[in-house]
């Protein structure tokens, strides 16, 4: 099988391409590497059915033809992060809705239809507070949207094209909307909690909770999230659907830096950073995340082999390995 994956030098699209070229099908990633890494793609820079072009989709010329070479499509490529959300609200909207429409609309010029999987966030439900978030809710945006809001719509202006793109034009697209995904490769510098609370419990510096740390989510860990990915995007029954991917079990950040600080032995403390200081504006956090994963279950067969200890022991094995400790 011939995989595109815009976006594929990321943190989860790195990891897609590991998946996909372990089962031996060929893959060509395109990334700007604005927020991914070269050094993600390391491994398979060498590979005969890898290939890397470094190139802003929003005006590659050579999407066209990469899209017509392609049996499947994994659209990742956007601005991500909250630091960078809030730093470049007019940015994430113009980067994140032009390249997914362009990206679509060079399927329907293709000549025939590669399998598409568009990638969504959670951020789509705004400050929705329902114990577990569906597909088929309504979705909140507030008056006066501040800045984080911004990724929100476009992840929403993405799903709309790519749902339109679908009735339309009859593409095999799917919609998933993620869910803090964990895992190797990951970096704290755009706000990502793991990360960041890894990396201080291995040097011993205190774990920097936000706001009162009572506020909680589901993680996944990425080797997981790409094996769902992979099975979704192959069924021929999840064309114009919305898929919620991610974990079931919640836990607040207060007891996530406890279990950090636990599974690394360390001696770290915990230090509480207000919002507005945290982000230098204000900031409105979501008291709890968690998917509702019925519809994905329904069309799938995987269920998530990484418990949250596993990829916590893993990672911090990791940093601990990086930094020679």
């Amino acid at each position: 099988m011939h995989v595109l994956i815009t976006g594929g030098a990321g943190f989860i699209g790195s990891h897609l391409v590991d998946h996909h070229l372990a089962k031996g099908d060929l893959v060509h990633v395109v990334d700007n590497l604005s927020t991914g890494s070269r050094d993600n793609l390391a491994l398979h820079l060498d590979s005969p059915n890898f290939r890397f072009t470094e190139a802003d989709i929003v005006t590659w010329p050579g999407l066209g033809e990469a899209v017509g070479w392609a049996d499947r499509v994994y659209h990742m490529a956007a601005v991500v992060g909250v630091f960078r959300v809030l730093e470049q609200p007019i940015g994430v909207m113009a980067t994140n809705i032009a390249g997914c429409e362009r990206l679509l609309r060079a399927v329907d010029r293709c000549g025939w239809k590669p399998q598409v999987l568009v990638a969504s966030s959670s951020e789509v439900y705004g400050p929705r507070i329902d114990p577990r978030l569906s597909e088929d809710m309504d979705l909140i945006i507030q008056p006066e949207a501040p800045p984080r809001w911004n990724y929100a719509i476009s992840k929403l202006a993405d799903e709309a094209f790519a749902l339109s793109y679908a009735r339309v034009k009859d593409i095999p697209v799917t919609v998933v909307r993620l869910f803090n995904t964990v895992g190797p490769r990951q970096t704290g510098r755009y706000g990502m909690v793991v990360p960041r609370f890894v990396s201080q419990a291995v040097s011993g510096q205190p774990l920097t909770v936000f706001g009162d740390g009572e506020q909680s989510r589901a993680f996944t860990d990425v080797r997981d999230t790409v094996v769902m990915l992979d099975q979704l995007a192959g069924q021929a029954n999840t064309q114009g659907l919305i898929v919620n991917v991610g974990g079931e079990h919640e836990l607040s950040m207060n007891t996530l830096a406890d279990r950090v600080i636990e599974r690394a032995g360390s001696s770290s403390g915990i230090e509480r950073l207000p919002y507005e200081v945290a982000y230098g504006q204000e900031y409105v956090d979501i008291p709890h995340r968690c998917p509702d994963v019925t519809r994905l279950h329904g069309l799938i067969d995987y269920r998530p082999q990484w418990t949250l200890d596993a990829t916590l022991d893993d990672l911090i094995a990791r940093v601990r390995q990086a930094e020679g400790s």
